[in-house]
């Protein structure tokens, strides 16, 4: 069975760098044709796609996100990371890692989700 949990500050000030990780388990994050997903719910936007990274390594991001986002991931540890720059209070919400059948697919398994709260 797959599971995801995310892991990171719970609160960030404004204009700092979040970093969150999510922990896969059941199944390398290498196997052929999973994708690793982040996604946001928040006030503003409601449930977003930020971005993913394939099996293959290789990242897509939201455009409207892209100047902010990156995507990682160290296969050693069966870990995908999400870093954004510098933050804003409209980034305050729930934080999401997913399985899925291609970049933009949240239909598979879910991770709890993380609260993340930007201070002004």
């Amino acid at each position: 069975q797959v599971q995801l949990q995310e892991s990171g500050p719970g609160l960030v000030k404004s204009s700092q760098t979040l970093s969150l990780t999510c922990t896969v388990s059941g199944t390398p994050i290498t196997t052929i044709n999973d994708y690793w997903i982040w996604s946001r719910q928040t006030q503003v936007k409601g449930l977003e796609w930020m971005g993913a990274i394939a099996y293959s390594g290789s990242v897509s991001i939201n455009p409207a996100l892209r100047s902010r986002t990156s995507i990682s991931w160290d296969t050693g540890r069966n870990e995908f990371t999400l870093q954004l720059t510098s933050v804003i209070p409209e980034d305050t919400g729930i934080y999401y890692c997913t399985r899925g059948d291609y970049d933009r697919d949240m239909t598979g398994s879910w991770g709890q989700g993380i609260q993340v709260t930007v201070s002004s």
